[in-house]
């Protein structure tokens, strides 16, 4: 089988960049190690800048996303009793919108799939090869059987654990990596929004957030040790430790309901350079990790993937490979400004586990100071609802 573009990831970031080569007239194949199921239901981002949301209506699948999406004008910081609210649309003009990531996905695959657009799910990729070639291929099993792909292009948006980064030369592969000493407990829970918007929580006891996958699910998450069980904490134990860290407030009232998916995620920044080796181009969670704070991780991916896309359509339609030579510098310079804004997000509402009482007090002043102006406001605005695609 062979294909112009051949597409290792059914994540955002694949079926995304399928969707937008196919409205170009450009041909893909997509290959999945796991079922559809799997990445129908597999629960991971939940908040789409305004860019991304654009993108994904103007290439055809966002019908049912702007039928059902939250579209949150603000966000607000909860420290030391006090509420300070961010409204990014007064500021800035812009929102962002809550809609979950394997939602989009199954939008997505539709979409593909009814345009013709081959994805192969449970086909596992073993190797990458003749990337130096006008021909290089992409060798998988599926249904018991080795196949091979050939065909101009690989785009790697198989994730942290794919083949892809991996197949860029040990010599050539720079990784930059931080890991942070605490991770996040993450529920779903059948329970009514608590509010309207976010609420990013700093108390000495850790971190909290709290946010919403729909109008009768909510998402929450719990600063807990890197190493936790997520077993070794009741429904009781959660709903009360998010009580405790969101505090009393007059007028609120914690929602609550039946637990019925929860887990620890650990945190991490990484950025992979280079993002491109001969034919071979990666993007999203391939070359790049992001802790939730900043809520980049998906709307990162969609940036890379509208810059590849336009490198590939470039190139079939103009002959013009200037893009390609570009992708990658377009793509870090983004890449780099919200890596600074989740670690900035992570360092000033997480408790270190050796933090003072001066660190305690210097980030309660780092918070006064971002809410308390509207220069900080919109600091946070136009980092959070997303920065241009293209800077």
């Amino acid at each position: 089988m062979h294909t112009q573009v051949g597409i290792i990831g059914a994540g955002p970031a694949g079926l995304l960049l399928a969707r937008l080569l196919h409205l170009q007239g450009i041909s893909s194949v997509i290959l999945e190690s796991r079922s559809r199921d799997y990445v129908e239901n597999r629960v991971r981002a939940g908040l789409l800048e305004q860019g991304s949301v654009d993108l994904m209506i103007e290439s055809g699948v966002g019908e049912r996303l702007q039928r059902e999406c939250m579209a949150h004008d603000g966000v607000e910081f909860i420290f030391e009793g006090k509420r300070r609210r961010i409204n990014m649309q007064e500021l800035i003009g812009r929102r962002v919108y809550i809609y979950g990531q394997q939602e989009a996905v199954k939008d997505m695959i539709a979409v593909n799939l009814a345009a013709g657009v081959p994805i192969i799910f449970e086909a596992e990729g073993k190797e990458i090869g003749g990337l130096d070639t006008a021909k290089p291929f992409i060798r998988y099993v599926a249904n018991g059987r080795e196949e091979t792909l050939t065909c101009d292009y690989i785009a790697g948006c198989d994730g942290f654990h794919g083949i892809c980064r991996d197949a860029i030369p040990t010599e050539l592969l720079r990784g930059h990596d931080r890991v942070y000493p605490f991770g996040w407990l993450g529920i779903l829970a059948e329970a009514a929004p608590t509010h309207h918007e976010l609420l990013y929580v700093h108390n000495p006891r850790g971190f909290a957030l709290f946010t919403m996958r729909s109008n009768s699910v909510s998402r929450c998450y719990l600063q807990v040790p890197p190493e936790e069980d997520a077993d070794n904490w009741s429904d009781d134990q959660i709903w009360s430790e998010l009580d405790r860290r969101l505090g009393q407030h007059e007028g609120f009232k914690l929602s609550t309901g039946r637990i019925f998916q929860k887990s620890v995620t650990p945190m991490r920044s990484y950025v992979a350079e280079p993002m491109r080796h001969e034919r071979l181009f990666i993007a999203g969670d391939a070359a790049h990790i992001v802790p939730p704070t900043g809520a980049k991780g998906m709307n990162l991916a969609i940036a890379d993937i509208y810059v590849l896309a336009k490198a590939f359509t470039a190139f079939y339609k103009r002959n013009d490979t200037s893009l390609f030579d570009r992708y990658e510098q377009i793509c870090l310079k983004r890449i780099w400004r919200a890596q600074h804004f989740s670690w900035w997000m992570t360092s000033m509402l997480h408790i270190m586990p050796d933090a003072s009482p001066f660190d305690l007090k210097r980030q309660i002043a780092e918070l006064e100071t971002v809410t308390g102006s509207v220069a900080g406001q919109t600091l946070v605005a136009e980092n959070y609802a997303g920065l241009p695609f293209e800077l």
